[in-house]
């Protein structure tokens, strides 16, 4: 296949938003955007096809050795009411499995994940960028476990940018170790598919998959 047919398939797979892309330097980086292929499938083939997906996204982790992980998606609301629905904790916990995250949002301040059915802390960190309604930046320590804890600290960058009468929010997940527990960043494509869905529509989520998280 010439370079030039792979850069054309590139770039129509970056307009459908199932591949993100980033430059940085003189190099555009391209990653899989699991998001739409996750609403996908949780629309029309979860309650099929759940062990070949865990088999694909198996796949997909152990190919991409690049530890910061992308995802994109795009969601019909103001971006003041986006901010919100990340940054307020009772929100958040409405489609985040329960999961609020308390901070003042001010950098240098700390966050701090809690659910009412946890006995501790579900994870910490430092805000280090606040912009609202358009960017935040905070680090993250999961602490739901030990396997996860032992991970350390890592970095989360939320931006939004409006488009029409929608946003594109685009949250990257870096500062990940090499083959770094996938528990720390697998669970994004269906934190931001609830939010979607109750920004769009004032409902939670009940797919399969987030009913068990639930």
């Amino acid at each position: 296949m010439s370079r030039f047919g792979v850069m054309k398939h590139l770039k129509q797979l970056e307009e459908t938003g199932l591949v993100v892309t980033k430059r940085r330097g003189r190099e555009k980086l391209h990653y899989l955007n699991p998001v739409p292929i996750r609403l996908v499938h949780d629309r029309w083939v979860s309650k099929y096809a759940e062990p070949w997906a865990a088999a694909l996204s198996d796949i997909k982790h152990r190919l991409e050795s690049d530890m910061e992980k992308v995802f994109e998606i795009y969601i019909r609301t103001t971006p003041d009411r986006l901010w919100e629905a990340i940054t307020d904790p009772e929100i958040r916990a409405k489609y985040n499995f329960g999961v609020g995250v308390q901070s003042d949002w001010k950098p240098g301040s700390r966050l701090e994940m809690s659910s009412p059915n946890a006995g501790a802390l579900l994870g910490d960190g430092e805000v280090l960028e606040a912009e609202p309604p358009t960017r935040l930046v905070h680090t993250m320590t999961a602490l739901w476990g030990d396997d996860v804890s032992a991970e350390g600290q890592s970095r989360v960058t939320w931006d939004i940018e409006p488009i029409g009468d929608s946003c594109r929010l685009t949250v990257t997940h870096d500062q990940l170790r090499e083959g770094a527990n996938g528990q720390l960043y697998g669970g994004w494509p269906m934190i931001l598919s609830g939010l979607k869905t109750w920004l769009e529509t004032g409902e939670l989520l009940t797919t399969p998959g987030s009913l068990m998280y639930r």
